[in-house]
């Protein structure tokens, strides 16, 4: 048995969480920073860092209260994410887990921020959690209210993911990556194929900006979509059926297309004030994005006859993508696992779980004091 206190501030959420034996979620706090970086159009550094620096220990000790620990020597270990992310963000993270295992004589577990989002799929969707205590930060900084340890829709037969499952595919989409691995066993990576330029959530929130819908990106170009014509605009899609990039992925050439387009019917006299239009290009653009992602998964999958694949990332979250690799899937009878929303997004639960099941060998207190940041860290 293990408990593991987590923390993750990779990017513009801080976050803590409890996790047990890898799976059972006892507490999974996240404070968000969506209302600071609208006004930018995306993630502002430098706002980052100095949000997290005043959420950090709040979260922490919401994290700790919901999971009933009362002193935190009676866990087991601290996992922190250490890269990749943004510096500043990261170093926030870093500092205060160092503290905490200096501070209590805890081992202190590194993780790839990465490995965290494959193993949100190993996370057990059932777990019971406590009622959610007040928001110990101000506003509207965190996610709900309090703990998002179960969400209101899960679904509670969702088949999480086990040693059986290997080898298994892993699709992982979100706003600086899109990447395909296959997984052969814990901590044993391949790397079929990546993104070339932008990754999948670079581009929704690149195309939101070029329609003047807002951000983040990904949840305002779904909601648009849903009013849209998905055939509308026949726009390209990238690397399609190239055999130099079968499993490699490209949008910036995407989003360009994007903004040729609106370019070429502002020419035409067409406004882009027009809801309807902007609904039509959305709806386009997230039908291009979904196939490709799909066609290049599912043809890996079979390439590699893997006994599993796995969705994961912010981009996930999108009901598009996981309708549409549901279908393909079911129909090429190959298991199919997506987190539930609340766990594809940025948290710490995930990286509790990476901890546990990586098995990595823990820098210890003192040793501890050595684990540095990386912007660019490799899964």
């Amino acid at each position: 048995m293990s408990r593991i206190l987590a923390i993750e501030t990779s990017c513009d959420e801080t976050a803590a969480a409890v996790i047990e034996n890898g799976r059972v979620i006892l507490s999974n706090v996240v404070a968000t920073q969506i209302d600071l970086h609208r006004r930018f159009g995306g993630i502002f550094p430098e706002v980052a860092s100095r949000q997290h620096v005043l959420s950090i220990y709040p979260v922490i000790q919401q994290a700790l209260d919901e999971a009933g620990v009362t002193n935190v020597q009676t866990l087991d270990s601290i996992a922190v994410t250490h890269g990749p992310g943004l510096s500043g963000s990261l170093l926030v993270g870093v500092n205060a887990a160092k503290g905490l295992a200096f501070a209590s004589d805890l081992p202190l577990h590194p993780i790839n921020h990465l490995a965290g989002h494959i193993y949100s799929n190993w996370l057990d969707d059932s777990s019971p959690h406590l009622p959610a205590l007040p928001n110990p930060v101000n506003g509207d900084s965190l996610l709900g209210e309090g703990t998002i340890a179960r969400a209101d829709g899960a679904d509670e037969s969702a088949v999480r993911v086990s040693e059986q499952d290997f080898p298994m595919l892993i699709l992982i989409v979100s706003g600086g990556h899109t990447e395909l691995i296959l997984m052969h066993g814990h901590g044993r990576y391949e790397r079929l194929g990546g993104t070339l330029d932008d990754a999948a959530g670079e581009a929704f929130d690149k195309v939101a900006r070029l329609l003047d819908l807002g951000f983040p990106g990904g949840p305002i170009i779904q909601e648009a979509a849903q009013k849209g014509d998905p055939t509308r605009f026949a726009l390209p899609k990238p690397l399609w059926q190239n055999p130099d990039h079968r499993y490699n992925f490209s949008f910036s050439g995407l989003k360009t297309a994007v903004l040729n387009l609106t370019r070429q019917l502002e020419k035409d006299g067409q406004s882009l004030n027009s809801p309807e239009l902007k609904a039509d290009i959305a709806a386009s653009f997230q039908q291009v994005v979904t196939e490709v992602l799909v066609a290049k998964c599912a043809d890996a999958a079979t390439a590699y006859a893997v006994r599993r694949v796995c969705l994961c990332g912010g981009v996930s979250a999108n009901a598009q993508l996981r309708k549409a690799a549901e279908e393909r899937f079911q129909a090429l009878n190959i298991p199919l696992t997506i987190p539930p929303i609340y766990l594809c997004t940025d948290n710490a639960a995930m990286i509790g779980a990476a901890a546990h099941f990586l098995d990595l060998p823990p820098e210890a207190n003192g040793r501890g004091l050595s684990v540095d940041v990386y912007a660019n860290l490799p899964l």
